[in-house]
Protein backbone atom coordinates (compact mmCIF):
# COMPACT_ATOMS: atom_id res chain seq x y z
CA UNK A 1 0.00 0.00 0.00
CA UNK A 2 1.25 3.63 -0.95
CA UNK A 3 2.05 5.93 1.76
CA UNK A 4 -0.55 9.04 1.99
CA UNK A 5 1.51 10.91 3.62
CA UNK A 6 4.19 13.34 2.40
CA UNK A 7 5.92 14.62 6.06
CA UNK A 8 5.63 10.66 6.42
CA UNK A 9 7.52 10.21 3.42
CA UNK A 10 10.06 12.79 4.32
CA UNK A 11 10.72 10.64 7.62
CA UNK A 12 12.89 8.42 5.00
CA UNK A 13 15.61 10.55 5.20
CA UNK A 14 18.56 10.08 8.03
CA UNK A 15 18.19 12.78 10.41
CA UNK A 16 21.92 14.30 9.68
CA UNK A 17 21.55 13.40 5.90
CA UNK A 18 21.47 16.26 3.60
CA UNK A 19 18.39 16.69 2.01
CA UNK A 20 18.64 20.47 0.24
CA UNK A 21 21.54 22.00 -1.26
CA UNK A 22 22.59 25.33 -3.05
CA UNK A 23 25.39 26.42 -5.26
CA UNK A 24 27.93 28.31 -2.51
CA UNK A 25 25.47 26.57 0.59
CA UNK A 26 25.69 24.71 3.09
CA UNK A 27 22.98 21.66 3.00
CA UNK A 28 19.63 21.71 4.73
CA UNK A 29 19.57 18.24 6.44
CA UNK A 30 16.45 15.93 6.50
CA UNK A 31 16.21 16.95 10.26
CA UNK A 32 16.19 20.54 9.85
CA UNK A 33 13.63 20.28 7.08
CA UNK A 34 11.10 17.99 8.93
CA UNK A 35 11.63 21.09 11.35
CA UNK A 36 11.06 23.78 8.90
CA UNK A 37 7.87 21.54 7.61
CA UNK A 38 6.32 21.93 11.39
CA UNK A 39 7.51 25.45 11.78
CA UNK A 40 5.86 26.84 8.33
CA UNK A 41 3.05 25.07 8.80
CA UNK A 42 2.44 26.07 12.24
CA UNK A 43 2.75 29.88 11.31
CA UNK A 44 0.23 29.36 8.44
CA UNK A 45 -2.18 27.97 10.99
CA UNK A 46 -1.73 30.56 13.23
CA UNK A 47 -2.88 32.83 10.48
CA UNK A 48 -6.46 31.18 9.95
CA UNK A 49 -5.15 28.97 7.12
CA UNK A 50 -4.88 25.52 7.00
CA UNK A 51 -5.58 21.95 5.28
CA UNK A 52 -6.80 22.86 1.83
CA UNK A 53 -6.77 26.65 1.58
CA UNK A 54 -5.14 27.62 -1.31
CA UNK A 55 -1.50 29.36 -0.94
CA UNK A 56 -0.04 30.90 -3.93
CA UNK A 57 3.95 30.85 -4.13
CA UNK A 58 5.64 33.23 -6.43
CA UNK A 59 9.40 32.38 -5.89
CA UNK A 60 12.39 32.66 -8.14
CA UNK A 61 13.75 29.18 -8.53
CA UNK A 62 16.30 27.76 -5.62
CA UNK A 63 16.17 26.35 -2.35
CA UNK A 64 13.26 28.41 -0.76
CA UNK A 65 11.16 27.61 -3.37
CA UNK A 66 12.16 23.91 -3.23
CA UNK A 67 11.60 23.85 0.43
CA UNK A 68 8.58 25.83 0.84
CA UNK A 69 6.82 23.89 -1.90
CA UNK A 70 7.58 21.07 0.03
CA UNK A 71 6.31 22.56 3.41
CA UNK A 72 3.31 23.76 2.10
CA UNK A 73 2.29 20.47 0.17
CA UNK A 74 2.52 18.82 3.90
CA UNK A 75 -0.29 20.93 5.25
CA UNK A 76 -1.90 23.97 3.04
CA UNK A 77 -3.36 23.39 -0.55
CA UNK A 78 0.16 24.85 -2.27
CA UNK A 79 -0.06 26.81 -5.60
CA UNK A 80 3.00 27.65 -7.37
CA UNK A 81 2.93 30.13 -9.92
CA UNK A 82 5.25 31.41 -12.68
CA UNK A 83 7.02 34.19 -10.91
CA UNK A 84 6.98 35.71 -14.87
CA UNK A 85 3.56 36.15 -14.98
CA UNK A 86 2.37 40.29 -16.15
CA UNK A 87 -0.14 41.40 -13.80
CA UNK A 88 -2.77 40.45 -15.42
CA UNK A 89 -2.49 36.71 -15.52
CA UNK A 90 -1.63 37.21 -11.43
CA UNK A 91 -4.97 38.26 -11.30
CA UNK A 92 -6.37 35.67 -13.15
CA UNK A 93 -4.83 33.05 -11.70
CA UNK A 94 -5.32 34.25 -7.49
CA UNK A 95 -8.93 35.14 -8.41
CA UNK A 96 -9.81 32.14 -9.68
CA UNK A 97 -7.62 29.84 -7.14
CA UNK A 98 -9.49 32.09 -4.40
CA UNK A 99 -6.50 32.22 -3.07
CA UNK A 100 -6.04 32.94 0.84
CA UNK A 101 -1.78 34.13 0.69
CA UNK A 102 0.48 34.74 -1.17
CA UNK A 103 4.19 34.01 -0.37
CA UNK A 104 6.89 36.28 -1.92
CA UNK A 105 10.68 36.93 -0.99
CA UNK A 106 11.20 40.03 0.98
CA UNK A 107 12.87 42.07 -1.42
CA UNK A 108 10.26 40.51 -3.90
CA UNK A 109 8.58 43.44 -6.20
CA UNK A 110 6.40 41.28 -8.52
CA UNK A 111 3.24 42.54 -9.72
CA UNK A 112 1.66 39.78 -7.89
CA UNK A 113 2.08 41.82 -4.64
CA UNK A 114 -0.26 44.51 -6.06
CA UNK A 115 -2.44 42.13 -7.20
CA UNK A 116 -2.82 40.79 -3.99
CA UNK A 117 -3.49 43.73 -2.02
CA UNK A 118 -6.07 44.82 -4.23
CA UNK A 119 -8.13 41.15 -4.31
CA UNK A 120 -7.85 40.62 -0.52
CA UNK A 121 -5.35 38.25 -0.06
CA UNK A 122 -2.83 38.09 2.64
CA UNK A 123 0.79 38.24 1.56
CA UNK A 124 3.83 36.98 3.79
CA UNK A 125 7.37 37.07 3.28
CA UNK A 126 10.07 34.39 2.63
CA UNK A 127 12.77 35.92 4.52
CA UNK A 128 15.55 33.25 4.27
CA UNK A 129 17.91 31.88 6.71
CA UNK A 130 20.86 30.72 5.00
CA UNK A 131 23.25 30.40 7.91
CA UNK A 132 20.85 27.39 8.93
CA UNK A 133 21.40 25.29 5.56
CA UNK A 134 20.12 25.78 2.08
CA UNK A 135 16.41 26.48 1.93
CA UNK A 136 15.78 27.63 5.64
CA UNK A 137 13.54 30.41 5.84
CA UNK A 138 10.69 31.85 7.94
CA UNK A 139 7.76 33.51 7.27
CA UNK A 140 6.59 36.92 7.92
CA UNK A 141 3.64 38.82 7.32
CA UNK A 142 3.90 41.98 5.15
CA UNK A 143 0.98 43.95 6.86
CA UNK A 144 2.32 44.03 10.17
CA UNK A 145 -1.73 44.19 11.26
CA UNK A 146 -2.17 41.02 9.52
CA UNK A 147 -0.50 38.77 11.89
CA UNK A 148 2.79 37.99 13.51
CA UNK A 149 6.10 35.38 12.81
CA UNK A 150 5.90 32.41 13.90
CA UNK A 151 4.50 31.35 17.26
CA UNK A 152 1.58 34.23 17.20
CA UNK A 153 -1.65 33.43 18.74
CA UNK A 154 -3.23 30.43 16.71
CA UNK A 155 -6.84 31.09 15.03
CA UNK A 156 -7.21 27.42 13.29
CA UNK A 157 -9.41 25.08 14.19
CA UNK A 158 -8.12 21.71 15.07
CA UNK A 159 -9.81 19.95 12.47
CA UNK A 160 -8.13 22.45 10.03
CA UNK A 161 -4.57 22.24 10.84
CA UNK A 162 -2.02 20.30 11.06
CA UNK A 163 -0.97 17.46 8.35
CA UNK A 164 -2.81 17.12 4.99
CA UNK A 165 -5.17 13.77 5.30
CA UNK A 166 -4.81 11.62 1.63
CA UNK A 167 -8.10 13.02 0.36
CA UNK A 168 -7.14 16.78 1.24
CA UNK A 169 -6.19 18.89 -1.84
CA UNK A 170 -1.91 19.40 -1.44
CA UNK A 171 -1.04 21.11 -4.85
CA UNK A 172 -3.60 23.62 -7.30
CA UNK A 173 -2.20 23.61 -10.77
CA UNK A 174 -3.67 25.34 -14.16
CA UNK A 175 -3.41 23.26 -17.56
CA UNK A 176 -4.53 24.98 -21.14
CA UNK A 177 -7.75 23.40 -22.29
CA UNK A 178 -9.45 23.63 -25.76
CA UNK A 179 -10.74 26.96 -24.49
CA UNK A 180 -9.38 29.92 -23.55
CA UNK A 181 -9.96 29.67 -20.00
CA UNK A 182 -7.10 27.20 -17.98
CA UNK A 183 -8.53 24.58 -16.22
CA UNK A 184 -8.10 23.79 -12.12
CA UNK A 185 -6.38 20.55 -11.42
CA UNK A 186 -6.40 19.45 -7.61
CA UNK A 187 -4.08 17.51 -6.55
CA UNK A 188 -4.80 15.46 -3.13
CA UNK A 189 -1.37 14.37 -1.08
CA UNK A 190 -2.85 10.78 -1.62
CA UNK A 191 -1.58 11.98 -5.58
CA UNK A 192 1.47 13.65 -4.60
CA UNK A 193 2.60 10.89 -2.57
CA UNK A 194 1.65 7.95 -5.16
CA UNK A 195 3.65 10.05 -7.64
CA UNK A 196 6.43 10.82 -5.93
CA UNK A 197 6.90 7.03 -4.86
CA UNK A 198 6.53 6.11 -8.54
CA UNK A 199 9.31 8.11 -9.59
CA UNK A 200 11.58 7.03 -6.67
CA UNK A 201 10.48 3.28 -7.88
CA UNK A 202 11.03 4.17 -11.23
CA UNK A 203 14.49 5.49 -10.64
CA UNK A 204 15.49 3.79 -7.95
CA UNK A 205 16.45 6.38 -5.57
CA UNK A 206 18.94 5.77 -2.58
CA UNK A 207 19.96 7.72 -0.21
CA UNK A 208 23.20 8.20 -1.49
CA UNK A 209 21.83 9.94 -4.71
CA UNK A 210 22.39 13.40 -5.65
CA UNK A 211 19.97 15.20 -7.99
CA UNK A 212 20.95 18.50 -9.76
CA UNK A 213 17.87 20.30 -10.45
CA UNK A 214 17.40 22.71 -13.34
CA UNK A 215 13.97 22.65 -14.39
CA UNK A 216 11.64 25.79 -12.92
CA UNK A 217 10.07 24.95 -10.00
CA UNK A 218 6.35 26.00 -10.64
CA UNK A 219 6.42 23.22 -13.17
CA UNK A 220 4.87 19.72 -11.93
CA UNK A 221 8.20 18.37 -13.87
CA UNK A 222 10.42 19.99 -11.74
CA UNK A 223 8.28 20.21 -8.51
CA UNK A 224 7.36 16.61 -8.87
CA UNK A 225 10.49 14.53 -9.95
CA UNK A 226 13.06 17.26 -9.53
CA UNK A 227 12.13 17.75 -5.79
CA UNK A 228 9.15 15.53 -3.85
CA UNK A 229 10.44 12.25 -5.77
CA UNK A 230 13.64 12.31 -4.38
CA UNK A 231 13.25 13.88 -0.91
CA UNK A 232 10.83 11.52 -0.48
CA UNK A 233 13.41 8.35 -0.88
CA UNK A 234 15.75 10.08 1.23
CA UNK A 235 17.76 11.49 -1.46
CA UNK A 236 19.55 15.08 -1.98
CA UNK A 237 18.38 17.52 -4.17
CA UNK A 238 20.56 20.25 -5.52
CA UNK A 239 18.74 23.32 -6.58
CA UNK A 240 20.20 26.31 -8.74
CA UNK A 241 18.57 29.22 -9.87
CA UNK A 242 17.62 27.73 -13.03
CA UNK A 243 18.40 26.30 -15.73
CA UNK A 244 22.14 27.75 -17.33
CA UNK A 245 23.91 26.36 -20.19
CA UNK A 246 27.12 27.76 -19.45
CA UNK A 247 26.77 26.93 -15.37
CA UNK A 248 25.49 23.90 -15.90
CA UNK A 249 29.39 21.95 -15.43
CA UNK A 250 30.57 24.12 -13.04
CA UNK A 251 27.14 23.12 -10.69
CA UNK A 252 28.38 19.54 -11.48
CA UNK A 253 31.58 19.64 -10.14
CA UNK A 254 30.21 21.45 -6.48
CA UNK A 255 26.85 19.45 -6.51
CA UNK A 256 28.68 15.92 -7.20
CA UNK A 257 24.90 14.23 -9.08
CA UNK A 258 24.66 11.46 -9.50
CA UNK A 259 21.48 12.56 -12.06
CA UNK A 260 19.44 15.25 -13.48
CA UNK A 261 16.05 15.54 -15.17
CA UNK A 262 14.73 17.95 -18.14
CA UNK A 263 13.40 18.92 -20.92
CA UNK A 264 14.84 18.12 -24.20
CA UNK A 265 15.70 21.83 -25.15
CA UNK A 266 18.19 22.10 -22.16
CA UNK A 267 19.19 18.50 -22.72
CA UNK A 268 20.45 20.08 -26.28
CA UNK A 269 21.82 23.00 -25.11
CA UNK A 270 24.16 20.54 -22.18
CA UNK A 271 25.12 18.60 -25.17
CA UNK A 272 26.30 20.79 -27.01
CA UNK A 273 29.19 22.17 -24.73
CA UNK A 274 29.53 18.75 -22.86
CA UNK A 275 32.72 17.99 -25.51
CA UNK A 276 34.71 21.07 -23.75
CA UNK A 277 33.93 19.41 -20.07
CA UNK A 278 34.85 15.66 -20.49
CA UNK A 279 36.88 16.07 -17.30
CA UNK A 280 34.14 16.98 -15.16
CA UNK A 281 31.77 14.55 -16.29
CA UNK A 282 34.55 12.01 -15.74
CA UNK A 283 35.01 13.01 -12.68
CA UNK A 284 31.52 12.74 -11.86
CA UNK A 285 29.79 9.76 -13.52
CA UNK A 286 26.15 9.88 -13.51
CA UNK A 287 24.15 7.10 -12.83
CA UNK A 288 21.38 8.25 -15.43
CA UNK A 289 19.97 11.71 -17.05
CA UNK A 290 16.05 11.55 -17.32
CA UNK A 291 13.77 13.39 -19.99
CA UNK A 292 10.27 14.57 -20.01
CA UNK A 293 8.26 17.04 -21.28
CA UNK A 294 7.99 16.73 -24.56
CA UNK A 295 9.49 13.97 -27.26
CA UNK A 296 13.17 14.28 -27.24
CA UNK A 297 14.78 13.35 -30.87
CA UNK A 298 16.30 9.90 -30.67
CA UNK A 299 19.90 11.10 -32.08
CA UNK A 300 20.26 13.71 -29.64
CA UNK A 301 19.50 10.17 -27.19
CA UNK A 302 22.39 8.99 -28.54
CA UNK A 303 24.41 11.85 -28.32
CA UNK A 304 23.74 12.29 -24.85
CA UNK A 305 24.71 8.69 -23.49
CA UNK A 306 27.44 8.69 -25.60
CA UNK A 307 29.30 11.57 -23.62
CA UNK A 308 28.05 10.86 -20.78
CA UNK A 309 28.05 7.27 -20.65
CA UNK A 310 24.83 6.78 -18.82
CA UNK A 311 21.47 5.84 -19.73
CA UNK A 312 18.88 8.63 -21.06
CA UNK A 313 16.09 7.67 -19.39
CA UNK A 314 12.73 9.22 -21.35
CA UNK A 315 9.42 9.45 -19.61
CA UNK A 316 6.01 10.70 -20.42
CA UNK A 317 4.03 13.32 -17.80
CA UNK A 318 1.19 15.88 -17.56
CA UNK A 319 -0.19 17.76 -14.89
CA UNK A 320 -3.26 15.68 -14.32
CA UNK A 321 -1.64 12.44 -13.50
CA UNK A 322 0.82 14.41 -10.47
CA UNK A 323 3.72 14.18 -13.82
CA UNK A 324 4.48 10.28 -14.65
CA UNK A 325 2.71 8.30 -16.76
CA UNK A 326 4.94 6.30 -18.35
CA UNK A 327 8.53 5.67 -18.24
CA UNK A 328 12.19 3.57 -19.88
CA UNK A 329 13.21 1.86 -17.43
CA UNK A 330 17.28 1.61 -15.81
CA UNK A 331 19.36 -0.77 -17.47
CA UNK A 332 19.66 -3.86 -17.63
CA UNK A 333 15.83 -4.04 -18.64
CA UNK A 334 15.44 -2.81 -22.03
CA UNK A 335 15.26 1.61 -23.81
CA UNK A 336 13.45 1.63 -26.85
CA UNK A 337 14.26 5.54 -28.35
CA UNK A 338 11.42 6.45 -29.71
CA UNK A 339 8.96 5.65 -27.21
CA UNK A 340 8.18 6.95 -23.59
CA UNK A 341 8.55 3.70 -21.99
CA UNK A 342 6.45 1.28 -19.88
CA UNK A 343 3.11 2.19 -17.53
CA UNK A 344 4.78 3.57 -14.55
CA UNK A 345 2.83 3.89 -11.50
CA UNK A 346 -0.43 4.51 -12.81
CA UNK A 347 -2.16 1.83 -15.56
CA UNK A 348 -1.85 3.12 -19.04
CA UNK A 349 -3.76 2.14 -21.83
CA UNK A 350 -5.06 2.40 -25.63
CA UNK A 351 -8.67 3.71 -25.61
CA UNK A 352 -10.86 3.62 -29.36
CA UNK A 353 -13.29 6.29 -30.66
CA UNK A 354 -15.80 3.01 -29.56
CA UNK A 355 -14.94 3.52 -25.80
CA UNK A 356 -13.29 -0.01 -25.72
CA UNK A 357 -9.85 -0.56 -24.77
CA UNK A 358 -7.73 -2.02 -27.62
CA UNK A 359 -4.86 -4.64 -27.92
CA UNK A 360 -1.15 -4.14 -28.92
CA UNK A 361 -0.83 -2.22 -32.04
CA UNK A 362 -3.88 -0.55 -31.74
CA UNK A 363 -3.98 3.26 -32.45
CA UNK A 364 -6.08 4.99 -30.13
CA UNK A 365 -5.96 8.09 -27.37
CA UNK A 366 -3.79 6.74 -24.61
CA UNK A 367 -5.88 6.54 -21.22
CA UNK A 368 -4.64 6.59 -17.67
CA UNK A 369 -5.42 5.22 -14.57
CA UNK A 370 -4.28 5.30 -10.47
CA UNK A 371 -3.64 6.77 -7.53
CA UNK A 372 -2.07 9.93 -9.05
CA UNK A 373 -4.35 10.85 -11.08
CA UNK A 374 -6.47 13.95 -10.42
CA UNK A 375 -10.32 12.85 -9.62
CA UNK A 376 -11.52 15.48 -12.03
CA UNK A 377 -11.12 19.56 -12.66
CA UNK A 378 -12.67 22.03 -9.92
CA UNK A 379 -16.42 23.57 -11.26
CA UNK A 380 -15.83 22.17 -14.44
CA UNK A 381 -18.21 19.45 -15.25
CA UNK A 382 -17.84 19.68 -19.13
CA UNK A 383 -14.17 18.96 -19.07
CA UNK A 384 -14.53 16.07 -16.63
CA UNK A 385 -17.78 14.73 -18.93
CA UNK A 386 -14.83 15.21 -21.79
CA UNK A 387 -11.94 13.64 -19.66
CA UNK A 388 -12.76 10.87 -18.33
CA UNK A 389 -14.86 7.59 -19.48
CA UNK A 390 -15.05 4.37 -18.21
CA UNK A 391 -13.02 5.59 -15.18
CA UNK A 392 -10.26 6.29 -17.40
CA UNK A 393 -8.43 9.72 -17.54
CA UNK A 394 -8.20 10.39 -21.37
CA UNK A 395 -4.93 12.55 -21.58
CA UNK A 396 -5.85 13.80 -25.34
CA UNK A 397 -3.01 12.44 -26.93
CA UNK A 398 -2.69 9.29 -29.72
CA UNK A 399 -0.61 6.06 -29.20
CA UNK A 400 -0.25 2.78 -29.59
CA UNK A 401 1.52 0.09 -27.18
CA UNK A 402 3.76 -2.48 -28.42
CA UNK A 403 3.48 -6.38 -27.10
CA UNK A 404 5.44 -5.10 -24.42
CA UNK A 405 4.01 -2.65 -22.94
CA UNK A 406 6.11 0.38 -24.41
CA UNK A 407 4.17 3.79 -25.44
CA UNK A 408 4.76 5.28 -28.29
CA UNK A 409 2.91 8.65 -28.45
CA UNK A 410 1.71 8.92 -32.59
CA UNK A 411 -0.08 12.88 -31.94
CA UNK A 412 -1.96 14.89 -30.23
CA UNK A 413 -5.77 14.94 -30.12
CA UNK A 414 -6.10 18.63 -28.90
CA UNK A 415 -4.93 21.57 -30.23
CA UNK A 416 -2.68 22.93 -27.66
CA UNK A 417 0.46 24.12 -28.86
CA UNK A 418 3.09 22.45 -26.78
CA UNK A 419 6.40 24.67 -26.82
CA UNK A 420 9.47 22.68 -25.00
CA UNK A 421 6.96 21.57 -22.28
CA UNK A 422 4.66 24.75 -21.81
CA UNK A 423 1.38 24.04 -22.68
CA UNK A 424 -0.71 26.87 -24.19
CA UNK A 425 -4.26 27.26 -25.63
CA UNK A 426 -4.43 29.02 -29.01
CA UNK A 427 -7.60 30.42 -27.96
CA UNK A 428 -5.90 31.82 -24.82
CA UNK A 429 -3.62 33.97 -27.57
CA UNK A 430 -6.62 34.69 -30.23
CA UNK A 431 -8.70 36.66 -27.09
CA UNK A 432 -5.26 38.52 -26.01
CA UNK A 433 -4.88 39.50 -30.43
CA UNK A 434 -8.47 40.05 -30.79
CA UNK A 435 -8.33 43.23 -28.35
CA UNK A 436 -5.92 44.80 -30.45
CA UNK A 437 -8.17 47.86 -31.98
CA UNK A 438 -6.83 46.59 -35.66
CA UNK A 439 -7.65 43.22 -35.21
CA UNK A 440 -10.84 41.94 -36.96
CA UNK A 441 -10.07 37.76 -36.96
CA UNK A 442 -7.43 35.95 -35.95
CA UNK A 443 -6.34 32.16 -35.28
CA UNK A 444 -3.36 30.82 -33.65
CA UNK A 445 -1.83 27.28 -34.48
CA UNK A 446 1.35 25.96 -33.92
CA UNK A 447 4.19 25.52 -35.91
CA UNK A 448 6.77 23.11 -35.69
CA UNK A 449 10.49 24.65 -34.49
CA UNK A 450 13.54 22.14 -34.34
CA UNK A 451 14.16 22.19 -30.72
CA UNK A 452 11.54 23.50 -28.98
CA UNK A 453 8.81 20.82 -30.77
CA UNK A 454 6.92 23.89 -31.34
CA UNK A 455 5.98 27.55 -31.44
CA UNK A 456 2.94 30.40 -31.43
CA UNK A 457 1.77 31.47 -34.67
CA UNK A 458 -1.22 33.23 -36.22
CA UNK A 459 -3.17 34.26 -39.00
CA UNK A 460 -4.77 37.78 -38.36
CA UNK A 461 -7.07 39.71 -40.91
CA UNK A 462 -6.93 43.32 -40.48
CA UNK A 463 -9.83 45.39 -39.87
CA UNK A 464 -11.09 47.97 -43.26
CA UNK A 465 -8.97 50.93 -43.15
CA UNK A 466 -6.48 50.01 -39.79
CA UNK A 467 -2.96 48.99 -39.84
CA UNK A 468 -0.55 46.68 -37.84
CA UNK A 469 3.24 44.99 -37.87
CA UNK A 470 3.98 41.88 -36.92
CA UNK A 471 5.81 43.50 -34.53
CA UNK A 472 3.55 46.28 -33.24
CA UNK A 473 1.36 43.05 -32.92
CA UNK A 474 3.89 40.71 -30.39
CA UNK A 475 4.37 43.97 -28.49
CA UNK A 476 0.78 43.99 -27.74
CA UNK A 477 0.74 40.28 -26.55
CA UNK A 478 4.16 40.55 -24.46
CA UNK A 479 2.76 43.29 -21.98
CA UNK A 480 -0.33 41.05 -21.54
CA UNK A 481 1.28 37.22 -21.59
CA UNK A 482 4.25 35.54 -20.81
CA UNK A 483 7.34 35.61 -23.30
CA UNK A 484 6.53 31.88 -24.25
CA UNK A 485 2.57 32.78 -25.65
CA UNK A 486 4.06 35.58 -27.59
CA UNK A 487 3.10 34.39 -31.22
CA UNK A 488 6.87 34.40 -32.90
CA UNK A 489 5.20 34.36 -36.99
CA UNK A 490 1.84 36.96 -37.68
CA UNK A 491 0.45 36.30 -41.07
CA UNK A 492 -1.62 38.82 -42.76
CA UNK A 493 -4.56 37.37 -44.51
CA UNK A 494 -7.44 38.42 -46.10
CA UNK A 495 -9.83 35.83 -44.66
CA UNK A 496 -9.09 33.19 -41.90
CA UNK A 497 -8.83 29.61 -43.59
CA UNK A 498 -11.49 27.48 -43.03
CA UNK A 499 -12.25 23.68 -43.22
CA UNK A 500 -14.55 21.91 -45.29
CA UNK A 501 -17.25 22.59 -42.89
CA UNK A 502 -16.28 26.33 -42.40
CA UNK A 503 -14.90 25.03 -39.08
CA UNK A 504 -11.44 26.81 -37.90
CA UNK A 505 -8.87 23.92 -38.31
CA UNK A 506 -5.57 24.62 -36.02
CA UNK A 507 -4.22 21.32 -36.53
CA UNK A 508 -2.13 20.98 -40.13
CA UNK A 509 -2.45 24.82 -40.63
CA UNK A 510 1.15 25.42 -40.68
CA UNK A 511 1.62 22.89 -42.75
CA UNK A 512 -0.95 24.37 -45.05
CA UNK A 513 0.58 27.82 -44.85
CA UNK A 514 4.16 26.39 -45.84
CA UNK A 515 5.12 26.62 -41.88
CA UNK A 516 5.61 23.08 -41.93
Amino acid sequence: MLPSSLFALLAAGADAAPAIAAPGRLALDFKSLRALVGDTLAFLNAQGIGRNDRVAIVLGNGPEMAACFAACACGVASAPLNPGYRADEFEFYLSDLHAKALIVERASTSPAIAVAKKLGVRVFDLVATPGAGAGSFMLQARDAAAGKTAGGAASTSATHGGLAQPDDISMVLHTSGTTSRPKIVPLSQRNLCASAVNIGRTLRFTPTDCGLNIMPLFHIHGLIAGVLAPLAAGSQVFCTPGFNALKFFGWMDEAKPTWYTAVPTMHQAIVGRAGKNAEVIARHPLRFMRSSSSSMPPQVIRELEAVFHAPLIEAYGMTEATHQMSSNPLPPEARKPGTVGRAAGPEVAIMGADGRLLAAGGVGEIVIRGDNVTAGYENNPAANAEGYANGWFRTGDQGAMDDEGYLSITGRLKEIINRGGEKISPREVDELLMDHPAVAQVVCFGMPHPKLGEEVAAVVVLREGQAATERELQAFVATRAADYKVPKKILFMDEIPKGATGKLQRIGLAAKLGLG
